[in-house]
């Protein structure tokens, strides 16, 4: 059974990346190294999400893990 992710903040969590390199975005709320997965998710049935770009650029990570577009924020969290 899957567990319903942790808000872990309403609003997105702007971050620099760079290009080429992987990142994994916590999908369940419970790391505590946001918007980044920490391992905290075993046994929760629910996995981080690969990310990367070719270039570095600046993303807006989904803080309220309720995001359609998961790993990056659509604005879901406005309606929590």
């Amino acid at each position: 059974m899957t567990e319903t992710p942790i808000i872990a903040q309403k609003a997105p969590f702007p971050t620099v990346i760079e290009g080429g390199k992987a990142y994994f975005w916590c999908a369940c709320g419970r790391s505590q190294n946001q918007p980044f997965c920490d391992g905290s998710h075993k046994g929760t049935g629910l996995s981080p999400v690969r990310f990367e770009t070719p270039e570095t650029t600046r993303v807006f990570f989904c803080g309220c893990k309720h995001s359609a577009k998961a790993p990056l924020c659509d604005g879901s969290h406005k309606a929590l």
